[in-house]
């Protein structure tokens, strides 16, 4: 499997910080932040599968303007997977007419543009030889991370988390894993507010990845623009021992 960085970022403000969306080979999207801006129209419908996080707008933006930018050109429905409070915030809150229109039920329901289908923590979906598996993590809404699984390697990504037993109780059990993708999204200074909305910090990073007893490359996202430098600087000196890397938009990752 292929990774392609098309957004790391925890905000907007930059020419080059976009937010979180991450595709696989040419057909599969982890999160549809403003990273998927990035693709041409041609690339965007050739995408079958879109895996959400959780609900929160720096990770499903674009996803309606993905679907109206392609909904002449599929054939068969987008199939859109994320957990069923997920769905069900996006269905009433996006997808509703007021906002946007309901691609559900377009052009009906029986030949819709777009497929919601429901998932839970530990649910497995396989395509070919690949698969993505729902892990526990703790945010301030509904969310789950992925682990992708080629076969040959695996790749987690963990999504918006703060502090979670039962996430690492998980990825320590992945017999082939390669690359772990942790959010970090703020400072030191703000670990109050780290820990109030259920997010990372350099600190409270450590304190969790002492919980992991293999080794793999670790990559650090969701940063907050702004105090990009203190956080990765901290980062550096408090998770020295991992060898941490700041994930950058178009990187590849293999595995």
């Amino acid at each position: 499997m292929k990774l392609r960085v098309l957004g790391c970022s925890g905000g907007i403000g930059g020419r080059h910080l976009r937010t979180t969306s991450f595709l696989v080979d040419h057909d599969i999207l982890i999160d549809a932040g403003t990273g998927v801006a990035e693709l041409s129209v041609a690339e965007l419908a050739a995408i079958d599968h879109v895996f959400l996080t959780h609900a929160h707008l720096d990770h499903v933006l674009a996803l309606p303007l993905m679907i109206d930018a392609v909904a002449s050109r599929r054939e068969r429905p987008l199939t859109v997977y994320a957990l069923a409070e997920v769905i069900e915030a996006l269905q009433r809150h996006v997808f509703n007419w007021a906002i946007w229109p309901d691609f559900s039920r377009l052009p009906n329901a029986e030949q819709a543009v777009v497929r919601f289908v429901p998932i839970q923590v530990g649910s497995e979906v396989r395509l070919d030889d690949r698969k993505i598996s729902a892990l526990p993590v703790a945010h301030t809404v509904p969310a789950v991370g992925y682990c992708l699984d080629s076969g040959m390697g695996s790749l987690v990504f963990s999504g918006d988390t703060g502090p979670c037993e039962d996430f690492w109780k998980a990825v320590g059990a992945i017999p082939n894993l390669r690359y772990l993708l942790v959010e970090c999204a703020f400072s030191n200074q703000e670990c109050a507010l780290a820990t109030l909305s259920k997010h990372m910090c350099p600190r409270i990073l450590a304190e969790e990845l002492s919980r992991l007893d293999r080794t793999c490359e670790l990559f650090v996202t969701h940063l907050k623009p702004g105090d990009i430098e203190r956080t990765m600087l901290e980062i550096e000196n408090c998770l020295a021992v991992f060898n941490p890397v700041m994930l950058q938009n178009n990187q590849v990752l293999d595995f």
